[in-house]
């Protein structure tokens, strides 16, 4: 390791970064449960000032923690300068992302949980700003294998009522009390633990894991081209 008198700024702020926010964002600040960093576009906004704030203060309704408190403001400041440091311009993607959004409201129907701007659905998570918030890795596991990184508050939820009904949905809350969530009509249910025979929450995804087989290879490349390019309400 580089003496402390020899480490820049970036170099310091790269270890810390691997420690606190590698597990979110990836080793390499290219994304995962976390925003791919390296694009250099953030949602809370672009300038030094703005990430700074960010990781001192988190983002309120996501999982995007504070950390002041936990480290000092020359680690903040050391964390940006690591951010600036691994941005870099975006590699093209492959695929029509004209065709893919074809694909997403109509072949795919990935509307029917998820929203886009105004349109869709609010059963999954919104999707309207995906582009500039997941990896394209990221998105690609997402849509090939939905189980392997569930988003929070995204569980399965299953609920075998006193008189033997199953009920499976997304869940909206629960703990060890009850539960509540959404089936895949749009219903909205919520139970008591001590009403139910049995009350459950799993780490899959109710979104099928079948598009690898439903849509064509280069059907999958036009549908991760429209998912990259969602940037902003439309």
């Amino acid at each position: 390791m580089c003496s402390a008198q020899n480490t820049t700024p970036a170099e310091a702020g790269r270890w810390t970064f691997r420690i606190l926010c590698a597990p979110c964002h990836g080793i390499r600040a290219d994304g995962g449960r976390g925003p791919d960093l390296t694009l250099g576009t953030y949602n809370a906004g672009d300038q030094d000032a703005d990430l700074y704030r960010v990781i001192s203060r988190g983002v309120p309704g996501t999982e995007m923690a504070g950390y002041a408190g936990r480290v000092t403001d020359d680690e903040i400041r050391q964390l940006v300068a690591y951010i600036r440091s691994v941005g870099h311009a975006q590699a093209a993607v492959p695929g029509n992302s004209a065709a893919g959004e074809q694909i997403f409201w109509n072949k795919g129907g990935c509307g029917q949980c998820h929203r886009v701007g105004t349109k869709g659905s609010s059963l999954g998570p919104d999707l309207t700003r995906v582009g500039r918030q997941r990896s394209l890795a990221y998105l690609t596991a997402s849509l090939l294998k939905p189980d392997a990184d569930i988003t929070p508050g995204y569980a399965t939820i299953t609920v075998v009522t006193r008189d033997g009904k199953k009920i499976v949905g997304v869940e909206r809350n629960f703990d060890n009390f009850s539960a509540q969530f959404v089936d895949l009509s749009g219903k909205y249910y919520s139970f008591l633990r001590e009403d139910v025979t049995s009350m459950t929450r799993e780490p899959r995804s109710l979104m099928p894991s079948t598009y690898g087989k439903l849509l064509s290879e280069a059907e999958v490349q036009d549908l991760l081209a429209y998912l990259n390019s969602l940037r902003g309400a439309r």
